[in-house]
């Protein structure tokens, strides 16, 4: 009986046979995924988990620690909120970077995408500090993300010996997990505090990039212009002078075309909601599209494939001076201004846009 059974066991109908075969031969003759197919599929999920980490970590982060209060996890939560309570100032200090996370393999799949491309046009010496100016603000900052932050389009290797730090939002660094996310990179708060200790007690060779027009800029962001905000931005100067660090001008072409966003006029109702919303909690809400997860025609919340280059300039010699006069910190930031409509009108052709396309600044 265990002969008969164990044929049993292993025998197949006809029918069933046949299916079998039917299905694998089907199989075999579908066309499998191209290495194109592949590459082009990690790089929309590399910019999915980036979009996603900056829009809803911090927030499912603080929700779900909320949660675990109300349950048999809630030892979590207390013990999370001490941790917060004592490393509370580690933001201000120089954050806790993490060289593995920039090192991640993800972060070139990102660059990829897009692609976003670091170009160098003058030296940086390690025995100076510096305060990079990033423009545009765009809509999420990709430029300035993917050079100073990644490392994947080779910033250590174009400028040995800098270490490249980002400023953002500091309410960003309140933000449960997130906070930790934003620390590992190499990212802290743009206050004068975070920014005075790079500068002054973390050595030399220290690279503290702020996009200066901030979230204002991002409400006239859209393709085909390019308006910064900085005739009246003059603290990323007095910080600089302060210090001693040389200012930096950088700009990341391509920037403004990553989305589609609704621009309401100066003076209507909405613009008038969109900057009392900006300065209340420090980040505007913008009405922008990009494209959908599936296809590039449907719409959705990821920036569109367009190529980014940040071309960073020549540094602005600043002295070190405590107390520097408004007369001085205006003078510097004119030789500021300068540069950077330099950097912009020497590389405009070579990066997209035409002769006539010209740099408002408001």
């Amino acid at each position: 009986s265990s002969v008969l059974f164990g044929a049993g066991a292993t025998s197949l109908p006809a029918g069933s046979r046949a299916s079998v075969q039917t299905a694998l031969r089907t199989l075999l003759a579908a066309p499998w995924p191209s290495q194109r197919d592949v590459r082009s599929c990690l790089q929309l999920l590399s910019v999915l988990q980036w979009v996603l980490s900056f829009l809803l970590l911090g927030i499912v982060s603080l929700l779900l620690l909320i949660y675990l209060v109300f349950t048999s996890f809630w030892p979590i939560s207390a013990l999370y909120l001490a941790w917060i309570i004592f490393d509370w100032d580690t933001p201000e200090r120089g954050g806790r970077r993490l060289p593995c996370l920039r090192r991640w393999p993800v972060w070139k799949h990102f660059r990829d995408y897009f692609p976003v491309k670091l170009v160098k046009t003058h030296e940086l010496s390690p025995s100076h500090n510096y305060i990079i100016g990033s423009h545009p603000h765009g809509i999420l900052c990709v430029g300035a993300f993917c050079n100073f932050i990644t490392g994947s389009t080779g910033f250590g290797e174009l400028f040995p010996g800098i270490r490249p730090f980002l400023t953002t939002l500091a309410g960003n660094f309140r933000l449960p997990v997130f906070r930790e996310y934003l620390m590992s990179g190499g990212l802290c708060p743009v206050t004068r505090r975070a920014i005075g200790y790079l500068l002054s007690k973390n050595g030399t060779g220290n690279a503290v990039a702020i996009v200066i027009g901030g979230a204002a800029e991002s409400l006239s962001c859209r393709p085909g212009v390019t308006t910064l905000i900085l005739k009246n931005r003059k603290g990323f100067v007095r910080m600089a002078l302060q210090h001693g660090a040389d200012l930096v001008p950088s700009f990341s072409f391509g920037e403004n075309d990553l989305f589609r966003q609704v621009v309401f006029e100066e003076g209507s109702w909405m613009r008038s909601v969109q900057q009392r919303f900006q300065k209340m909690m420090g980040f505007a809400p913008c009405v922008f599209y990009g494209r959908g997860l599936t296809s590039v025609r449907s719409r959705g919340f990821l920036p569109y494939a367009r190529p980014i280059t940040t071309v960073v300039g020549e540094p602005v010699t600043v002295p070190r001076i405590e107390e520097p006069s408004c007369e001085t910190v205006d003078m510097y930031h004119e030789m500021y201004v300068r540069s950077l409509l330099k950097l912009f009108n020497e590389n405009k052709t070579k990066y997209g846009l035409s002769e006539a396309d010209e740099l408002h600044i408001i």
